[in-house]
């Protein structure tokens, strides 16, 4: 049964192990990775995708893993690379979106639509407080995307209580790093689109970029509170999941 159908798109959760396979095609396919993109995560989470309804083509796709509360993030992706123990305090349901993709060859706005309406639909039918993963920017070099991480320094950072602390061996400590004020033209231009929506409902990052070169990538630690989320985004994204 589709989560959701919007347009041309469909969105629903994988029903087998031959769903799993063809979002980890596309995986490999978007990141461009050198072996298949699958792990073990990939066995504990739900997997989300997105089809064209005309072709059939599988377009999106997302992995979402549901941990009871803060105590429970040791089971995470992003606990690998962060030290998360000051979010271990967060008493509701949390859910960690990963390995989030779109097939390179389409370029519909609508397709991230669809996909966070979906992505909606899931957090309310699972009662979900907080929203997390990494956000990643494509590369390993900061230097195209300085004016993106000011802008993060300067406006999004998160919360004192749940920042995440440097576990990583190789990152860019930007928080600490930069000194110059944002062209805020240049940094959205350069900001992931999945990072800038995140930010649009009032999503918040950690104070320092892993240097993540098995997928060659830099990301940041993103948190979302539900509740936080300003009303009408709210209503925008219920608009869509309903």
């Amino acid at each position: 049964m589709p989560l959701l159908i919007k347009g041309r798109y469909r969105a629903r959760l994988a029903e087998g192990a031959e769903d799993v396979v063809a979002a980890q095609a596309l995986r490999t396919l978007s990141f461009r990775t050198s072996a298949p993109d699958r792990d073990g995560f990939d066995d504990i989470c739900s997997h989300i995708l997105v089809h064209d309804t005309r072709s059939g083509a599988l377009v999106c796709c997302f992995r979402m893993l549901v941990l009871e509360g803060g105590g429970d993030l040791a089971r995470s992706y992003s606990a690998q690379f962060y030290e998360l123990e000051g979010l271990r305090s967060f008493e509701g349901r949390m859910v960690e979106m990963g390995r989030f993709c779109i097939h390179p060859d389409w370029h519909d706005p609508d397709i991230l639509r669809v996909a966070w309406g979906a992505m909606t639909r899931f957090v309310d039918e699972q009662r979900i407080e907080m929203l997390f993963g990494c956000s990643s920017f494509a590369g390993t070099e900061t230097g195209e995307y300085l004016d993106a991480f000011a802008m993060l320094k300067h406006r999004h950072l998160g919360p004192k209580r749940w920042l995440p602390r440097v576990k990583a061996p190789d990152v860019f400590r930007f928080a600490a790093r930069l000194r110059r004020k944002p062209d805020a033209k240049k940094a959205m231009l350069r900001m992931p689109p999945l990072l800038r929506t995140y930010l649009l409902m009032g999503g918040w990052v950690s104070d320092h970029a892993v240097v993540d070169r098995q997928m060659n990538t830099l990301h940041v630690f993103t948190g979302l509170e539900i509740g936080a989320i300003p009303p009408a985004r709210k209503r925008l994204l219920r608009a869509v999941a309903g």
